[in-house]
């Protein structure tokens, strides 16, 4: 976890939704640096915080649209991490990541708050092949129903921001774990300090309009470009080079012929969202 600064930009009040989940739980006890009152909400059981003055549990369906109402009343910025973070059926992807992230906005219109932080995905961009380099104006290209939600959401923050002055910043997350697991994950990693630093910048810069970003460490291999994501000032620090002799040694053979392998969703171009 990252040094905070002596004096960082603070809110009044945060809400992260998708609180329980692997992101939300590491960026749950960084978030409380910078804010007097963080709310943090999800559809799964949320532990009481142990050390966290001023935290604040709120459990929410985002396809219900009067608790998403009422989650959002008296919040300053939203970092909306929640809904579906894997390929599923249409099902609970519709339900979570389409009407959620409408009933949300929507949400924020009427409360009158003036900036997301959106958990979009690199899945947006899967079907590109990994020997070509994307930027925030290259045409999306989903890789499965997970990726065209988070496309529709994309879309959903673009039309907040000329109809109703909402500003968001999307970000495009690579894959963010401890350590890569494999040598796709060379290109795509995203530390978890990087994850923060990553957030605050997205969180505090003075200007941001509809924004996206690729959310990555500054891995050696990329696939991303973030040129015109520069105004937002994120800077990251980490690297997934220090593991790419172990994970060459542990996967020193690709299949060529294997989609997973040509594009850079990744297994996500083979997954069977039909269940």
């Amino acid at each position: 976890m990252l040094k905070t600064p002596a004096s960082p930009l603070r809110f009044d009040r945060l809400l992260l939704t998708g609180a329980a989940g692997g992101l939300g739980c590491e960026l749950r006890p960084r978030l409380k640096a910078y804010c007097d009152k963080l709310r943090v909400s999800d559809i799964n059981a949320l532990q009481p915080p142990q050390d966290a003055p001023g935290e604040e549990i709120a459990p929410c369906a985002l396809q219900d649209a009067q608790a998403v109402m009422k989650l959002v009343e008296g919040v300053s910025a939203i970092v909306h991490l929640g809904g579906v973070s894997t390929e599923q059926p249409w099902e609970p992807i519709l339900a979570a990541n389409i009407m959620g992230v409408v009933n949300l906005y929507e949400a924020a219109r009427i409360h009158k708050v003036k900036r997301i932080i959106f958990a979009s995905s690199n899945h947006v961009m899967g079907f590109y092949r990994q020997d070509q380099v994307v930027d925030a104006k290259s045409p999306p290209r989903p890789d499965g129903f997970y990726g065209l939600s988070k496309a529709f959401g994309e879309d959903v923050a673009q039309l907040y921001w000329d109809r109703w002055g909402i500003e968001t910043v999307s970000i495009r997350i690579g894959s963010s774990f401890p350590e890569p697991r494999d040598r796709r994950m060379l290109a795509t990693w995203l530390s978890y300090d990087d994850l923060e630093r990553l957030v605050v910048a997205c969180l505090t810069a003075p200007v941001v309009g509809h924004s996206i970003v690729y959310g990555t460490s500054d891995n050696q291999a990329s696939w991303y470009d973030n040129t015109h994501a520069r105004h937002i000032g994120f800077r990251p620090q980490d690297s997934s080079d220090i593991y790419r002799a172990a994970i060459e040694a542990r996967q020193p053979v690709l299949d060529r012929q294997d989609p997973a392998v040509i594009y850079q969703g990744g297994g996500f171009v083979k997954a069977t969202p039909h269940g």
